[in-house]
């Protein structure tokens, strides 16, 4: 009888110990469980170029978050899958994502129109999606769970270029004003601001025409706007038709106190493409390289050692600072839970490599857009005077 009584207390102990062993090593394995952050991006077809760019902006914040101990203490992983440039297979994978993959966290795509499709797909799963939006179209549909940190936002485009102009005396402004713009939502998301400030500032809007693309031909554009003697030149276009815009200026000999170009001045090939006769050329953007904000000096020394750049590239910063964004939503509510997630941003401020930000019921920061000026080959951050990395050349020189 005794010897059974010692046999069940060694059974009870090693019971016990065992048990001691499994809550021991369950806690680490269930700690270290990933936090799965899945979507898609365009990494192959018309956008890919991009697309690649702010997979591998995601990819350092990654990088960046797994070695300071991860995210609510578990490292990040991302399922990405590649949408091939296509707006349908970008709402079919996010759906994949959120109801096959069973990801924790959704992450923005690109371009808008897969931002702005993806976004009803969001909401309808109640999960908080930061990314560029569409423009603000896509953020004037009452979704709850969509943040724009930082948007890209065609409305708010040339707003810097206004407030800098504000400044000038109104006898040194132009008198006339001729806009082109590309046939296209995003082009036509560029027009409102231009209508508001150029009637604020009394500038005379003499010319308002669109054009399809791809461009033929800019001379016709350019001629009408030199007989008519526009001093003010607003190329709303992609790259292609900008650089025709400003060849067939030179060509002409037009040569207005500004030039306002609307989506491609910003990047390298500008520079690349026309040489000098792409400096002074003003546009915008809601995030640079040479922005003094926390962050921005860190990811330029990864441009450099990774690159062989000295600024990181626009989207690869774009990337970035979605992933930024979503994180202080998730660290801020310590949970998962898409709807603390959600309610945390809409009631707190953020810290970005583009600025603070708060969030308003449509998602969105204030505007936020920094005028550029392309200055002896370089982009160059003139408005607001807090960013401000060159003096503004103005009114723009002769053609050389």
């Amino acid at each position: 009888m005794r010897r059974a009584l010692l046999r069940k207390n060694a059974s009870t102990l090693l019971l016990f110990g065992l048990s001691l062993f499994l809550v021991a090593t369950a806690g680490p394995l269930f700690a270290s469980q990933p936090i799965v952050i899945g979507g898609s991006l365009p990494l192959t077809g018309e956008f890919a170029e991009t697309g690649k760019l702010i997979e591998k902006g995601m990819k350092f914040w990654a990088e960046e978050i797994n070695a300071k101990g991860g995210l609510l203490g578990r490292p990040v992983e991302f399922k990405i899958y590649d949408d091939e440039s296509n707006v349908g297979k970008a709402v079919t994978y996010a759906e994949k994502a959120i109801t096959v993959d069973k990801v924790d966290l959704l992450f923005g795509g690109y371009p808008g129109t897969a931002a702005r499709a993806v976004m009803p797909v969001a909401e309808k799963h109640k999960f908080v999606y930061v990314s560029m939006g569409g423009h603000m179209k896509s953020f004037e549909q009452g979704y709850t769970f969509s943040f724009g940190a930082p948007p890209l936002m065609g409305e708010w485009w040339y707003e810097g270029f206004f407030q800098w102009m504000e400044t000038i005396p109104a006898d040194q402004r132009p008198k006339k004003a001729a806009v082109y713009t590309m046939n296209n939502p995003v082009g036509s998301s560029l027009t409102g601001s231009i209508q508001k400030w150029t009637k604020q500032l009394g500038i005379e809007v003499v010319i308002d025409e669109k054009y399809n693309l791809p461009l033929p031909d800019a001379t016709p554009l350019i001629m009408k706007a030199k007989q008519l003697n526009c001093d003010m030149l607003f190329a709303n276009g992609f790259f292609g038709d900008g650089v025709m815009m400003i060849r067939a200026a030179k060509a002409l000999d037009y040569n207005p106190k500004a030039i306002l170009q609307g989506i491609g001045s910003v990047v390298p090939a500008w520079i690349k493409e026309l040489g000098k006769d792409g400096d002074y050329v003003f546009s915008g953007t809601s995030l640079f390289n040479k922005l003094n904000f926390p962050g921005n000096d860190k990811l330029n020394a990864y441009a450099r050692k990774e690159f062989n750049i000295d600024g990181y590239p626009l989207y690869f910063g774009f990337g970035y600072a979605w992933m930024q964004a979503l994180a202080q939503g998730v660290e801020g509510a310590k949970s998962l839970d898409q709807t603390k997630i959600r309610d945390w941003l809409k009631t707190n401020k953020i810290e970005t490599i583009a600025g603070p930000m708060t969030f308003d019921e449509k998602g969105l920061p204030a505007p936020i857009n920094f005028c550029t000026q392309i200055i002896n080959g370089q982009v160059e951050l003139v408005w607001p005077l807090n960013v401000r990395t060159a003096e503004p050349v103005y009114p723009k020189p002769a053609w050389k």
